[in-house]
């Protein structure tokens, strides 16, 4: 837990600087902190072997889908995206760190796939590493076979991620591109109030609609068909579990 607080507080100090209106300059510099953070917390995970070569295989697989997903519906269905569904059932099995590094890894193979790279991404990939943590954070200690708690709790992560994810990746256009822009954009001197009811204004008018078809979606997908995939992924956590057993040495004869 205390090495996902760590990789967190990475994207939390990219999105702090572009609140300050840092501006470009440090967009430009989360390219490096979004992706050195990451990088680092897969280190680490593969490092301490909480994240073996099956479940590395497994992530990929899993981005790789979602990269698929992303290329074939680039703009989703009014704010939704088909690539949060494969993220929040993968962290609600398999847990945060793993919830965490999906999410991330998902979003820059999609953004690499459709042409989406640029000084936006970081923020975007900790949005979505968020969402996967967040699922694997509320999960409880289940069965085998979902059931409706899970189904209703994870759905409610959907509903809520929905909407913070939209807003936090906002932010970036709040700050560089609207940035100047009287009653709904970052400004220069202004109170840290002030910047704060502008941004509300500028979430309201361009943004609660369509994150709301994310949020939505996302719930209704996991309520319609995550009850199978949640299974089909909790039978490979079970099956991707090495276990060692130590055989006691026989008494000599």
């Amino acid at each position: 837990m205390l090495r996902l607080v760590i990789g967190g507080a990475g994207g939390f100090a990219a999105f702090a600087l572009l609140f300050t209106g840092a501006g470009y300059g440090s967009a430009l510099a989360g390219v490096s902190v979004g992706m050195a953070t990451v990088l680092v917390l897969l280190a680490v995970e593969l490092g301490t072997r909480r994240l073996g070569a099956r479940e590395l295989a497994l992530m990929a697989a899993i981005c790789a889908i979602d990269a698929g997903l992303r290329l074939a519906l680039v703009n989703g269905i009014g704010g939704f995206s088909p690539i949060f569904f494969l993220i929040l059932c993968s962290g609600y099995v398999f847990g945060p760190s793993f919830g965490f590094l999906t999410g991330a890894l998902a979003l820059l193979v999609s953004a690499i796939a459709t042409g989406g790279v640029g000084p936006w991404l970081p923020y975007e990939m900790f949005g979505c590493a968020w969402v996967g943590a967040a699922a694997g954070l509320v999960r409880p200690a289940g069965s085998a076979a979902p059931g409706r708690r899970d189904l209703f709790l994870l759905a409610a992560v959907g509903l809520v991620t929905g909407y913070a994810y939209g807003a936090l990746t906002d932010v970036f256009d709040w700050s560089v591109i609207y940035r100047g822009a009287p009653g709904l954009g970052w400004m220069p001197g202004a109170s840290p109030l002030t910047e704060l009811a502008n941004f509300a204004r500028f979430y309201v008018s361009t943004s609660a609609v369509w994150d709301t078809f994310r949020a939505v979606g996302n719930a209704l997908a996991v309520l319609a068909i995550g009850a199978p995939l949640i299974a089909a992924l909790r039978r490979l956590r079970s099956r991707l579990a090495v276990t060692v057993v130590v055989e006691p040495v026989g008494e000599a004869a």
